[in-house]
């Protein structure tokens, strides 16, 4: 994966979740790179402003009903809501490079499936991959074993808290090759991050990764919640009570680190959407990182 790289790609399944309603005709254009965005004068200021925070008890209420939240999301949008994510394989190379022989059968985990949307296409375009995938609703478990492509021979869906239940009970120790966290942590409180990571490093296999991809730090989406929906620093509400976190590139490293990862990469990847239909160009900022799980643990 190059430092720095200029191309057009669009994700408008993640546009969409924030209210940014992107058609098949959006077009992007994509910047890799370590420095995360500027904020212009008045996003400063609106930050700046925006001190308020969410009663204690409601934030207690959303983590609790957190599940119900998302399962609620789920039975409005059925699987119709996120387009599938066929530029995974294009934009983690991992997925590609990491055989050792052109055949060889890998393994993965991804944690934080959904309906299927990243997991189908996977499955489509590689032949030789098993997955084993679990989600946090058990409606969007449901939807997946109930896709056409559905394959117990090739994969393998279950009902997962990554924050509590052990990935231990459906995986084998040491034995996932890559492990996709892709849109998953930001939903998750942030003092419950680290023990997602935990989670996951028990079945990875050592010297193998996990490759991330979700919400950057000033991404449009950020910049359009209201002080009315802040939960802590970078962490809001949306109305339906699904939460999204935006990460920095030093708080991400900092968190896979101190649960004995190291970095490989971990880089702000900063787009422009366009939307020719509706005149809209929104800066939007992800981060795409990879860390590894060591051969040895010191």
């Amino acid at each position: 994966m190059s430092e720095l790289s200029l191309l057009q790609s669009g994700d408008s399944s993640v546009a969409q979740l924030d209210g940014i309603i992107l058609d098949h005709e959006s077009e992007g254009f994509q910047k890799r790179g370590h420095k995360m965005r500027m904020l212009s004068s008045e996003e400063a200021e609106k930050l700046a402003k925006d001190q308020v925070l969410v009663s204690d008890f409601k934030q207690q209420k959303l983590e609790k009903e957190a599940q119900r939240n998302w399962d609620l999301f789920y039975k409005r949008n059925s699987t119709n809501f996120f387009k599938d994510r066929h530029w995974t394989t294009r934009e983690f190379e991992e997925l590609r490079a990491c055989r050792e022989f052109e055949d060889q059968k890998l393994t993965i985990l991804e944690a934080g499936c959904g309906v299927g949307n990243c997991l189908f296409p996977l499955l489509e375009e590689d032949l030789n991959i098993f997955a084993y995938a679990c989600d946090f609703s058990p409606r969007a478990v449901e939807y997946v074993k109930q896709n056409p492509l559905y394959d117990t021979q090739r994969c393998k869906v279950f009902q997962c808290d990554l924050t509590k239940d052990d990935l231990l009970e459906n995986v084998p120790p040491d034995s996932v090759d890559i492990v996709t966290l892709i849109f998953v942590l930001s939903t998750i409180h942030p003092e419950k991050m680290h023990l997602v990571l935990r989670n996951i490093y028990k079945v990875l296999k050592p010297g193998k990764c996990v490759l991330f991809r979700d919400y950057g730090l000033y991404d449009h989406a950020m910049l359009r919640f209201k002080s009315a929906n802040k939960l802590s620093e970078n962490f809001y509400v949306r109305q339906d009570g699904t939460r999204s976190y935006f990460f920095s590139d030093d708080f991400l490293a900092e968190l896979f680190l101190s649960v004995g990862y190291e970095q490989v990469v971990n880089e702000y990847v900063l787009r422009e959407t366009v939307n020719k239909k509706e005149g809209l160009c929104v800066p939007r900022v992800f981060l795409q990182s990879k860390f590894l799980k060591p051969q040895r643990e010191t």
